[in-house]
């Protein structure tokens, strides 16, 4: 890594965006291995998992939806509190936006990092942030649950918003339609994609997993890359993210043991994560943040730190020069 910038600084590819089918209700708009987002349309309204990261990004989405309906974008829920995932969220107050849903975890992380988080994302990957001045503020949830909540969208379409867990966040909430066996996973699960797990609770992502396996999802939208439209994809991408996921933290804890420092922990690190992961989507970008949470974690370190455009660089600095 001879650059002193984030890896994806540089990157300013525009990626292409799909708005797809999955189910009777339940839609998919995903961007190659930029964050994705799902739709269901209900009988009176539609819910989306995830705004994008501007008001402006928004009304892509807003366009594609309203190719198929005209009904209301009534409810927007959180999966996490990631700028990227929320700061678009003003974009649907045109559009009949009655509620922002989140977890009581995520409420929490917004109140304690929401504001060092957005700051320290846009400087990281300014390109997810299209028109970043045209977000207005933070976004808050007008209702927040603790585990579960329950909206019916329509005569036998039951949809469920729970929190089954920790993993990529303390607050991760999934959008799960049962009759239609759809799962909108946020960042808990990825596909083709690393597994940003800067703010995670490692230790405890893959018994979440195990609880997302219990649905017995046949379709998910992952927090990035395509949609997984078939059984056997979704236990791929599940197997996927557990070995992403224990692979990293394994790797640090006996970087930990060994008493190594950052740069030769990533180093350590990379011997067994580069062979397996080295080609999927912001790999480059997601590994130095990965591993100094791991390391964290490993340390016993267990509600992460808080990432502040400053230990950002900090961070980045102390990899390049050891």
């Amino acid at each position: 890594m001879s650059t002193k910038k984030f890896a994806s600084v540089a990157d300013l590819e525009v990626k292409k965006t799909t708005f797809a089918q999955l189910s009777a209700h339940c839609w998919a708009y995903t961007a190659e291995g930029d964050p994705n987002t799902g739709v269901i349309i209900g009988d009176d309204a539609v819910l989306i998992c995830d705004t994008l990261a501007t008001p402006v990004m928004a009304q892509n989405l807003i366009a594609e939806i309203r190719k198929v309906t005209d009904k209301p974008i009534k409810y927007v829920v959180l999966s996490h509190y990631h700028a990227v995932r929320v700061l678009g969220a003003s974009g649907y107050k045109g559009e009949g936006m009655q509620e922002i849903i989140a977890s009581q975890g995520t409420y929490e992380m917004i109140v304690e990092r929401g504001q060092q988080d957005w700051m320290s994302e846009y400087e990281r990957f300014p390109r997810l942030f299209q028109n970043f001045e045209s977000i207005p503020g933070l976004t808050w949830p007008t209702l927040v649950f603790k585990d579960e909540m329950t909206l019916w969208m329509g005569e036998g379409l039951e949809v469920k918003i729970m929190h089954v867990g920790p993993g990529h966040t303390k607050g991760d909430t999934i959008v799960w339609v049962p009759s239609e066996k759809v799962l909108f996973s946020g960042d808990l699960v990825e596909a083709d994609a690393a597994c940003y797990t800067g703010d995670a609770q490692l230790e405890e992502w893959p018994a979440t997993l195990d609880a997302l396996a219990a649905l017995g999802a046949e379709k998910v939208v992952p927090g990035r890359g395509p949609a997984l439209d078939s059984p056997e994809k979704v236990a791929a991408g599940l197997a996927y993210t557990r070995d992403f996921v224990t692979t990293l933290l394994a790797s640090a804890k006996e970087a930990v043991a060994l008493g190594m420092n950052l740069k030769q922990a990533m180093a350590h690190t990379r011997k067994a994560m580069d062979p397996k992961f080295a080609q999927v989507f912001i790999y480059e970008h997601c590994l130095p943040f990965d591993v100094t949470r791991a390391v964290d974690e490993a340390s016993g370190i267990k509600h992460p730190r808080i990432w502040t455009a400053e230990r950002d660089k900090e961070m980045w600095h102390g990899l390049q020069e050891g």
